[in-house]
């Protein structure tokens, strides 16, 4: 087969059919997982919520993968956790567990050496250990104070030899209890977003207007006197597409935009003569400085605007805000 020639539409369905058995295989696997979701689960739950110290989570090869991917979520979730190499902990890395922990092993054999190791130390410290595995009659589910059934019928592997199903019905298991745990305490989206403070949801759940919001002389302003031809001169000079108009006492009279600017050109009023709160939009869409800054975003989208004014409690003009602070701030 050369790479450059056409794909036919044999061979499409070929890889497809390849494709479309390894999902329904796996599907099945995860499906039996629901009837394991019992007291043995509920006994896991119970045992990291009284957790004193931290989770421990260990696994060699793919179930390592899947255990550094459940200690992550865990850490995340409320339930603070990190996972260690079973062959480093044999060789030193075993002085991070202490007898206030939780230790969670994953083993689809429960069988693997480096597992079964560790097993007599922890015991003798007396740590809650929870397995999972797929075999419950292996030495590793027989030592845990609670196993979680992840058994298969079958890999995806036509080979029977790459863990496939095992492996996702183990991550599935794994993303199970995370989520349990998170729910039983109480997680909200904003105790998630402190432990994201850099990512994308952080930022829409913490970051406040007055974070970003620009102030003093970079406000577009002018006051109820201004001529029409001075508020487009600060307009221009303020690159945010509006101005505020505001009387002697600094509050808030009005907005004047480039969507005002237009209907005024299409009327014939003279910008020379005209008094810009003659053509300004009373009643402006404002925001407090304490708002979340995707509060912001959604009543521009809501209003079809680029720019809002952050008002104080007597309605004077305390910062202000584009779309394009937004956009810098990651929040869009």
């Amino acid at each position: 087969m050369n790479i450059l020639d056409p794909i036919v539409d044999t061979e499409i369905e070929q890889f497809c059919n390849f494709g479309k058995t390894v999902v329904e295989i796996e599907l099945h696997a995860i499906q039996a997982l629901t009837s394991r979701i019992d007291e043995s689960f509920a006994h896991a739950c119970r045992y990291i919520l009284a957790c004193q110290g931290r989770v421990v989570v260990i696994g060699m090869g793919k179930s390592g993968h899947i255990g550094g991917k459940l200690a992550s979520t865990l850490a995340s979730t409320g339930t603070p956790a990190f996972f260690v190499h079973p062959g480093e902990a044999s060789h030193g890395d075993l002085g991070m567990i202490t007898a206030n922990d939780v230790v969670i092993a994953i083993s689809y054999s429960g069988r693997t050496n480096e597992i079964l190791t560790l097993l007599p130390l922890i015991k003798r410290w007396n740590i809650p250990l929870i397995s999972i595995t797929g075999d419950t009659n292996s030495p590793l589910a027989r030592t845990a104070n609670v196993n979680l059934n992840v058994q298969v019928k079958e890999e995806a592997c036509p080979l029977g030899l790459a863990p496939t199903s095992s492996t996702t019905t183990t991550l599935v298991m794994s993303d199970a209890l995370a989520i349990a745990l998170l729910q039983a305490r109480n997680f909200t989206a904003e105790d998630f977003a402190l432990s994201h403070p850099g990512g994308t949801l952080g930022k829409r759940l913490l970051l406040r207007i007055h974070d970003i919001m620009r102030t003093d002389k970079e406000i577009p302003k002018v006051f109820e006197h201004a001529l029409l031809a001075e508020a487009l001169v600060e307009m221009s000079q303020k690159g945010m597409g509006m101005t505020a108009i505001v009387n002697v006492q600094g509050q808030l009279l009005g907005v004047y935009t480039d969507g005002d600017l237009r209907r005024t050109l299409d009327h014939g009023y003279d910008i020379r003569t005209t008094k810009i709160t003659e053509v300004m939009t009373k009643n402006c869409k404002t925001i407090a400085a304490e708002a979340l800054a995707v509060e912001c975003l959604e009543r521009m989208e809501k209003y079809k605007i680029t720019s809002l004014l952050i008002v104080d409690e007597q309605q004077r003009p305390i910062g202000a805000i584009h779309m394009h602070d937004l956009l810098r701030a990651g929040i869009v």
